[in-house]
């Protein structure tokens, strides 16, 4: 029975790499399949209908001289999941468990009772967003890629990776040149954005993939 599942799992987890358009992550950049390069930007927010009509009047004309002043392409990304308050009402919990006056405990247990039920009937979303930045090589660059890819296992190793490795120093000098003038572009409206490094893109791959256990595992770590 345990064989079995182990087998599951192991066929789940092809399955997922076999759907998964990247081939790895190396110092905060996405390399794909195909031989693309990837830097995923993760940007703040405003409210918008907030604004009085003159900031959105400038708003929505810093925005389309940014989209005009980009040439290449670009994805704007917005990941909504059910806001998880486990790890809060926890550490409420244990301030209440420290609590000595009866009766600051009981307003303590019935404001961790109000936020739950709050947030179930309101069913509030926690909202990110992000902003992938490509960079693909030349065709004649990709099939050197390649074929110093199908030589990783025999040859003169050491020689082939330098060349790998300088080639991949200046695609990502490349890539994060047009970073800079996408978090430039979208300072003049009000958006702040952060490169995210290899941690913290495995971890958000992993949400991708695997958001149950990820809540679990942030309720877990709450308690």
């Amino acid at each position: 029975m345990v064989k079995e599942q182990q087998s599951k799992k192991s066929k789940n987890a092809r399955a997922s790499q076999e759907f998964l358009a990247v081939d790895t992550i190396r110092d905060g950049v996405l390399i794909l399949r195909d031989g693309g390069y990837r830097i995923i930007l993760m940007a703040s927010a405003f409210n918008f209908a907030l604004k009085a009509p003159e900031e959105q009047d400038a708003i929505i004309s810093q925005y389309q001289n940014f989209l005009n002043a980009i040439d290449f392409p670009l994805q704007i990304m917005i990941q909504s999941r059910k806001l998880n308050i486990e790890p809060y009402l926890a550490t409420i919990r244990e301030l209440e468990k420290a609590q000595e006056n009866e009766l600051l405990k009981i307003q303590t247990s019935e404001y961790v009772d109000f936020v739950r039920d709050f947030v179930e009937l309101s069913n509030i979303m926690a909202k990110n967003f992000y902003i992938v930045v490509p960079f693909t090589p030349s065709l004649a660059e990709s099939s050197g890629a390649s074929s110093f890819m199908g030589s990783l296992f025999g040859g003169k190793k050491k020689q082939v990776g330098t060349a790998e490795d300088q080639s991949f120093t200046e695609y990502k000098t490349q890539l994060l040149q047009r970073v800079d003038s996408i978090q430039l572009g979208l300072q003049r409206f009000g958006v702040r954005s952060v490169v995210l490094k290899t941690e913290e893109l495995i971890e958000l791959f992993y949400g991708f993939y695997n958001l149950q256990e990820l809540e679990k595992g942030k309720a877990a770590d709450g308690n």
